[in-house]
């Protein structure tokens, strides 16, 4: 996309916004309300859009009814382009509610306002002008609590207070603030310096304004949520390739505090099944060994090759330190038909052992082309990784390679295997799903992939040995006899062991007797001597060659057993 500019991680610096009242928009905003039960403050929010500074030709207003006890109505103030519909059947709530105004929104920019919220005269304006410089950006604003102790202000009120300059008069502040949030947003200069994984925690939906492409091109809200809809889909923006730009001078009122100040351990405890199971950036929610996720840490692609290439190659990845894996054999599995074949002969038959290795893992899919998996908005990986088959990886290797582009916030980390001159370097390959998806978005004709994400956020190329990458075994799958068997074997030779060690011990019996023959006939005891020397030494060569030949055996064969492979 020609002209669009590369942002660097989360570094927005690069995009001077003009100054309030300075410009002139040129962007359509769609402003979304969802409302249930709040007809008292949603007169309030619609008043204040009604005095915004923004053109008003350029902004319309769709507040979604989200099965209000009492339907709700439009007040008298409201907005010139203001539009009142209902969520439609089949769901509730309010990612559902959203996703109804998305469908209905017409605007370049969707700006989602809760019915809660009385945004300060340049609210909007504010938000939209960081839209004018960048198609990626997310736009948040800056939320003032109010004690919401004593009777509400009238739509007029609001209207003369915007229009004055006084709208920090108009409700008492509240003590109470997103103090993790601006925390996050203060150690991290405006987030500009703050890692990809931690600027998507900022994500606040009371008030945020999206690129209506880039919202719609993830499917929008997941209507399956009911509470936590703005963490999963500020996960998903950031997958996108989004940047978080959050704006101090958007300013608006929260009348009342949230459900996560009033209440925020009944709330922590009700959203995090649902944010572990969407959102792998929370690490700490996915500590129960052996579980497996909807949407991964890691998805590995591995192109099929051999049956025992990429066996192994597979098997690796599932045994790692790192069990939050999802592994996609890419083939041609169409190809495999039911039809009569020669089941030895068949030329498809490394395709169809592989198929039967892991058709039935739920670990593993087995599809033609690479790219998440079908299914109403399932997410995609933060990270993915492609190995050759052939190539297999120590249990560490995942686990380290993320741990490396998460301490560098990288964008792709290339693991050098091996250069040939036909098939030049081979190499496995961890990506940013981020830095892919923003690469996407800025790229322009002529543009190399690797350098764009270079640029925007590093590429770099490590060695295969200090990784614990290596090629698979030369014999694999690995034969191994049964334990019991074995052990069954080596009782057997130590039996025999114990049979000639009794014959060694015999023949040293009927030596010593031989000897005590020889000096009682002292006549005889030259040759007595010599015959009984000649037999000690054979009994003692037959036994050490007996001995030692047993053992030798046995211990081979006790080898070969456990260590089919040397």
């Amino acid at each position: 996309m020609t002209g669009v500019p590369r942002i660097r991680r989360q570094d927005y610096g690069i995009l001077i916004p003009p100054a309030l009242g300075g410009w002139e928009p040129t962007l359509t905003v769609t402003v979304v309300i969802p409302a249930h039960d709040r007809q008292e403050t949603l007169d309030l929010t619609l008043a204040a859009l009604s005095a915004q500074s923004y053109p008003e030709h350029l902004l319309d207003v769709i507040v979604v009814d989200d099965g209000s006890t009492t339907p709700l109505r439009l007040p008298e103030i409201v907005p010139a382009r203001t539009k009142l519909i209902s969520s439609p059947p089949g769901g509730w709530g309010r990612a559902w509610a959203v996703q109804a105004g998305l469908d209905a929104a017409t605007g370049e920019v969707v700006f989602v306002l809760d019915a809660d919220m009385v945004p300060h005269r340049q609210h909007v304006e504010a938000q939209l002008r960081w839209h004018h410089l960048a198609p990626y950006v997310v736009a948040l604003g800056w939320i003032d609590f109010t004690a919401a102790d004593g009777p509400l202000p009238t739509q007029e009120r609001v209207v003369r207070a915007l229009e004055s300059g006084a709208e920090g008069e108009l409700f008492p502040l509240s003590p109470h603030r997103h103090d993790w949030a601006e925390q996050i947003i203060h150690d991290h200069d405006g987030l500009r310096t703050a890692p990809s994984s931690l600027a998507t925690r900022i994500h606040v939906g009371a008030t945020v304004s999206y690129p209506a492409a880039l919202l719609r091109s993830i499917g929008g809200m997941d209507t399956s949520l009911v509470l936590a809809e703005d963490t999963e889909l500020g996960y998903r923006l950031t997958q996108a390739g989004a940047v978080y730009v959050p704006d101090p001078e958007s300013r608006a009122w929260h009348v009342g505090l949230p459900t996560a100040m009033r209440d925020f351990q009944a709330l922590k405890r009700y959203n995090d099944p649902y944010v572990a199971d969407r959102v792998p950036y929370r690490r700490y929610l996915r500590t129960d060994p052996g579980r497996q996720w909807l949407v991964p840490y890691v998805e590995v692609t591995v192109p099929a090759g051999s049956y025992e290439d990429v066996r192994a190659t597979v098997d690796s990845l599932l045994a790692g330190s790192l069990p939050d894996v999802r592994v996609t054999v890419i083939g041609p599995w169409d190809s495999l038909t039911a039809g009569r074949r020669s089941p030895l002969g068949d030329p498809l038959l490394d395709l169809r052992l592989i198929h039967a290795s892991f058709d039935h893992d739920p670990r593993v899919h087995l599809r033609t082309s690479p790219g998440p998996l079908p299914g109403p908005l399932p997410g995609t990986a933060p990270f993915r990784l492609s190995v050759p088959p052939g190539w297999v990886v120590a249990k560490d290797t995942v686990e380290r390679l993320v741990e490396h582009m998460e301490e560098h916030d990288l964008g792709t980390l290339c693991v050098a295997l091996e250069e040939t001159a036909e098939a030049g370097v081979t190499a496995a390959r961890l990506d940013r799903t981020a830095a892919l998806s923003r690469a996407a978005l800025v790229s322009g004709p002529g543009d190399h992939p690797d350098d764009v994400i270079d640029a925007l956020f590093g590429v770099e190329w490590v060695d295969r040995e200090t990784w614990g990458v290596r090629r698979r075994p030369a014999l694999y799958p690995p034969r191994k006899r049964p334990p019991s068997e074995l052990a069954q074997l080596t009782a057997a030779h130590q039996k025999e062991i114990a049979l000639y060690r009794k014959r060694t011990a015999a023949l040293r019996a009927e030596l010593a007797q031989l000897r005590r023959e020889a000096g009682k006939n002292g006549r005889d005891a030259a040759r007595w001597r010599e015959k009984a020397e000649a037999w000690r030494r054979e009994a003692v060569r037959l036994a050490r060659e007996q001995n030692r030949t047993v053992l030798r055996r046995a211990v081979r064969r006790v080898r070969n057993l456990a260590f089919p492979d040397n």
